[in-house]
């Protein structure tokens, strides 16, 4: 199906083109691209225009560039603009334009991401539905996804974040949403950010593009709150535990690979299930309803469909590594949530460790912790703070990955002091010292202490299977 035609393409950009030609995708990455991608030369570590004869080769029906690459012919396929990013967002723009979907715009420090795939899988069924792959949300992520939006769209997911002060406020007015939802304030990049105020007043920033008569859905249990509702437009709706929420939280009980949620909505009950373990997801999950109703989608459709998500790799998502295949109990139960870490995800992964129970009786609840970044003057009291966490009573022992975990690593008593080390490639090189069978074990970090290698090395120690299969009790 043809995403842009050389003639809209150029009417959107107001670049030119030597050759007519059509697009069934955008990319960014000659990696990845699919035959007939129109291949965006973006210019970050690597100039893209290094990549356009290959990409071409690969098979790009185009490519948007501000400039003839070297070794490609004039009459190629090229759509010329001034600038390339600048002209990504005008393909964005016009995207935007173009389609009667409706918008839901998410932000906010924690669950951005999870509560984009979960308003994907809640929204099946009721649509075609256009999200990015991946976190995509920051100033090429956004108008990225936005040129990927096929025109009979029906409902759209963006994904909106920020590093620092006046990021969202262009993406919001880009994706211009119908729907702006935040999911929680909390403190993060605090290195660019005087104070956690100043962070809600930046979440904030995404109602700037909401439609006229747009809906706000905001978080009610955050010491910000009154912020956000101060900045929000009148037609606000409000999430959370708290009494005379809009959209109240009552229950949420844990099991092994779920939780099943119970709240209500205009004097309605609600109940809904999600496929993992953790308060914060029935949160975000909520939140997610709330944004599918605001976007005119069913409710009880959604509340139904969203029983079919589970988190992502890295995102919480739960494995068991069985170590003996004649004895398929045997086994070390892994929360994979290694793709990112700041203080109010941290706590909610170690509530959610603290609420696990060991495959095995002798088992032991584990947590392998990496440092937390761009938290500035503030960032070793935060980190060695979670030593005094209500969760750590319940967990057996501590790693610690990063010069900013050795403040909690020295501030945990000595019995639950496990190893540290500078990186984690460290601790990725002898992961039989770090768990054993029949342990649970939660591994979180920031993206740059790469976590992920220790989920790795725990996972080569035996078969991973999804935790939902059978076999693994």
């Amino acid at each position: 199906m043809t995403l842009w035609t050389s003639d809209e393409a150029v009417a959107a950009t107001g670049g030119t083109t030597a050759t007519p030609w059509e697009a069934t995708g955008v990319s960014i990455d000659t990696r990845t691209l699919e035959p007939g991608d129109m291949f965006v030369a973006l210019k970050d570590v690597r100039d893209g225009h290094d990549f356009v004869a290959q990409a071409l080769a690969n098979g790009a029906a185009c490519a948007l560039v501000s400039r003839i690459p070297d070794g490609v012919p004039a009459d190629a396929p090229l759509l010329v603009v001034d600038d390339v990013l600048t002209g990504l967002e005008a393909l964005g723009r016009a995207a935007r334009a173009r389609t009667d979907a409706k918008i839901i715009g998410v932000t906010g420090s924690v669950g951005k991401t999870s509560t984009k795939e979960m308003l994907r899988t809640a929204l099946t069924g009721q649509g075609k539905i256009h999200a990015a792959e991946k976190s995509y949300n920051n100033h090429w992520g956004v108008p990225l996804t936005l040129a990927r939006m096929p025109k009979d769209t029906g409902f759209a997911v963006i994904e909106i974040g920020m590093n620092h002060p006046g990021e969202i406020a262009p993406l919001a007015k880009l994706a211009r949403p119908h729907v702006a939802l935040i999911t929680i304030v909390a403190p993060a990049h605090l290195e660019a950010f005087a104070s956690v105020e100043d962070i809600a007043r930046e979440k904030a920033a995404i109602f700037d593009g909401l439609e006229d008569g747009g809906i706000a859905i905001i978080n009610a249990d955050l010491d910000t709150t009154p912020i956000l509702r101060d900045l929000a437009p009148a037609a606000c709706q409000t999430f959370g535990t708290t009494e005379g929420a809009d959209w109240q939280l009552l229950d949420a009980v844990t099991s092994a690979s779920a939780t099943s949620c119970r709240a209500r909505h205009a004097g309605e009950a609600i109940l809904f299930k999600l496929g993992a373990p953790g308060r914060h997801f029935a949160m975000n999950g909520l939140a997610c309803l709330a944004a599918a109703q605001a976007a005119g989608a069913d409710l009880g459709r959604a509340a139904v469909a969203l029983s079919d998500w589970t988190p992502p790799s890295g995102r919480g998502q739960r494995r068991f590594i069985h170590l003996d295949a004649q004895m398929p109990e045997q086994g070390i139960d892994l929360f994979d949530d290694a793709y990112n870490a700041n203080p109010a995800s941290v706590g909610a992964a170690l509530d959610v460790l603290a609420a696990a129970t060991p495959p095995d009786p002798a088992g032991r609840k584990v947590a392998i912790l990496g440092d937390m970044k761009e938290l500035g003057p503030t960032e070793i009291a935060l980190h060695a703070g979670f030593a005094r966490h209500p969760a750590m009573d319940e967990i057996t022992q501590v790693h610690c990955v990063g010069p900013l975990m050795k403040h909690l690593y020295d501030a945990l008593p000595s019995s639950k002091q496990g190893l540290w080390a500078a990186t984690s490639t460290e601790l990725a090189d002898s992961p039989l010292a770090l768990v054993r069978a029949g342990d649970v074990l939660m591994i979180k970090g920031s993206l740059s202490m790469k976590m992920a290698q220790i989920v790795d090395a725990v996972a080569k120690l035996g078969q991973s299977v999804a935790d939902n299969q059978e076999g693994h009790r």
